[in-house]
């Protein structure tokens, strides 16, 4: 049998600003707080296409000091849909994000802050991004005849 690591299952944050930081996974990315084991300590889990991929614990009443960034993390990254709509999304609750393009072409990638400074890199794979701003294009033209 062979050997694997597998693919990423979540990733963990531990923040003083619990509130804030749902919000922003609630509200910017679009992620779903759902169900977590009854843990001992609070926290949430926030859930993308079912599956809770984020693990938020609340620090704010242990000693244990916030992190200001994503410490030798540098950044996570979502493999992501809809590139137009998620650049819509940031502009109009005003955040401060960069929108770039992997040389080549092949990948458009979106960069953002939480508010516990951890950098989020959604990507985004050009060609099904094209691939799907083309029906609703077509819909448009054909309803402007």
């Amino acid at each position: 049998m062979g050997v694997s690591v597998g693919v990423l299952d979540h990733f963990n944050i531990r923040t003083r600003k619990l509130a804030e930081t749902v919000s922003f996974y609630e509200d910017i990315l679009g992620l779903e707080k759902g169900a977590r084991p009854n843990f001992a300590f609070p926290g949430a889990w926030m859930y993308s296409e079912g599956k809770p991929v984020v693990h938020l614990v609340d620090i704010s009443r242990t000693e244990e000091a916030q992190k200001p960034d994503s410490g030798c993390v540098h950044h996570v990254a979502f493999v992501s849909r809809g590139f137009d709509g998620m650049k819509q999304r940031l502009e109009s609750k005003s955040m401060r994000f960069e929108a770039r393009q992997v040389p080549g072409g092949d990948l458009w990638q979106i960069f953002v802050n939480d508010p516990n400074g951890v950098m989020i890199e959604l990507n985004y794979e050009a060609a099904k991004e094209i691939a799907a701003a083309a029906p609703a294009e077509a819909a448009d033209e054909i309803g402007a005849r």
